[in-house]
């Protein structure tokens, strides 16, 4: 028996007795990060990265029974060894490592080698099975150096601002909008924020994380500041009345399937700015070659043009269907689009 299982509940350690981002209730729930598609709700107990656990909390609910390890420091499970190390995604995520009678297994969550300023950065991990996220699994989709895109977003805030546009950027509120806030200039102007990522902005800061000031994009501050500021928003807020009050504006997404031509068109944005928090084709082939595993499993994303990929390099490959969605499960499930739209 392998030492992980994928069940209906998710990915299962028999030996150990837990399941790793289960999507269905269990007793013992070990959790890679916070996104929606991986941290659901109603676990028997919850057990995380210790820079993690505040951002899980606001995730699942006050009340959760929720344990947390630092990164490195390794708990036994019935026998089973597990510890937490940093994938690099947002705050607190977190690769698992497994470990039972000599065989080791590491589950990545969603993770990104890229610097970032607002988590700790990813640390590669040797194991014999590597199970691996490939959203972004194909050759064609390799990131800009990130300050690039800062300073691309920058100089269209600035512009905006010269002809009294409003500059409203779109991101996914948990990890991908603080990220894009630690690289605004706030020379420019004042930098709102939705609701729903004004709650995330404030666990950073309380995790000691450096951001510029903001404040909430209510009536009263869109009045006062329309025309000169930038509004950090959810996706969701692109298709709702609350834009609105920002008028006139001018529409961004930063995501990494901004890579593809037409996808901006097809979202009517005005721009498109390319960054993402996941890992890119030559830095997930990297991060695959860093952990000396002697077989790859390829879950969500581009999985079978992976496996395909690495079969003919003569690695031992192949795919794992999950419930994991990638970059399009990085929102709350209320805002997130259907599996496999664009986003």
């Amino acid at each position: 028996m392998p030492l992980l299982e994928h069940t209906d509940q998710g990915l299962y350690c028999a030996a150990g007795d837990f399941h790793i981002d289960p999507y269905r209730k269990v007793e013992r729930a070990i959790i890679t990060h916070a996104h929606a598609d991986h941290a659901r709700w109603g676990m028997g107990t919850y057990l995380c990265a210790e820079e993690g656990r505040e951002v899980l909390r606001q995730r699942v609910h006050e009340g959760a029974p929720i344990e947390a390890e630092p990164y490195g420091k390794a708990r036994d499970i019935n026998g089973v060894r597990i510890s937490f190390h940093p994938a690099g995604h947002l705050l607190g995520s977190a690769q698992v490592r497994v470990e039972h009678k000599g065989e080791v297994w590491v589950v990545t969550g969603d993770y990104k080698t890229e610097p970032d300023r607002t988590c700790a950065p990813f640390e590669p991990v040797r194991c014999h099975t590597f199970i691996t996220e490939c959203t972004f699994g194909l050759p064609i989709y390799r990131w800009p150096p990130q300050q690039h895109v800062f300073d691309e977003i920058n100089a269209w805030w600035r512009g905006n601002r010269e002809r009294g546009w409003t500059s409203c950027l779109f991101g996914y509120s948990l990890g991908k909008a603080q990220r894009l806030i630690s690289g605004l200039d706030p020379a420019i102007g004042p930098i709102l924020v939705h609701g729903a990522v004004d709650r995330f902005v404030q666990v950073y800061r309380q995790a000691g994380i450096d951001l510029p000031p903001t404040q909430p994009a209510t009536a009263e501050a869109a009045k006062e500041h329309k025309g000169r500021c930038i509004v950090v928003a959810p996706p969701s807020a692109g298709n709702s009345p609350w834009i609105r009050k920002f008028a006139p504006f001018s529409l961004a997404f930063a995501s990494g399937w901004m890579m593809i031509r037409g996808t901006r068109r097809r979202r009517s944005l005005d721009r498109g700015f390319v960054l993402s928090d996941h890992v890119d084709w030559p830095s997930l082939l990297a991060t695959i070659d860093a952990t000396g595993a002697e077989t790859i499993v390829a879950t969500h994303g581009y999985k079978s043009a992976l496996v395909r990929y690495l079969r003919e390099q003569g690695r031992n490959a192949y795919a794992l269907d999950t419930q994991f969605t990638g970059e399009d499960g990085d929102e709350e499930p209320a805002e997130a689009p259907p599996q496999g739209s664009v986003s």
